[in-house]
């Protein structure tokens, strides 16, 4: 008998065994359904992410030359903005309470 993932067949009848303790025997088919649809999902994402070299490129739609637009003025020469002044925090920071303040050290 060949082995599957490296166990014996002794092996594999003892993690059924645990299996059937842990989830019971009304579960399985539960499960097995679940493991069942993850796994054939599982295999179609695989499948779509595969790209498909039997589908030729779209061929690229032939669009004639756009008409001759006459040139555009160049855009009116605007004053450069003035830097605005550094922004003030928000909220002044926090002073501990007056009986919690350390006396200046000397």
């Amino acid at each position: 008998m060949t082995d599957v993932f490296g166990l014996g067949p002794t092996e594999l009848i003892i993690i059924l065994v645990i299996v059937l303790v842990l989830f019971g025997g009304s579960k399985l088919p539960k499960l097995a359904r679940s493991l069942g649809e993850a796994q054939k999902e599982f295999k179609q994402g695989i499948d779509d992410d595969k790209p498909t070299e039997a589908t030729p490129p779209p061929a690229a739609a032939a669009t004639p030359p756009p008409a001759a637009l006459p040139p555009a003025e160049p855009p009116a020469a605007t004053p450069p903005a003035a830097a605005a002044p550094p922004a003030e925090p928000a909220t002044p920071p926090v002073q501990p309470p007056a009986d919690q303040q350390q006396p200046p050290s000397a």
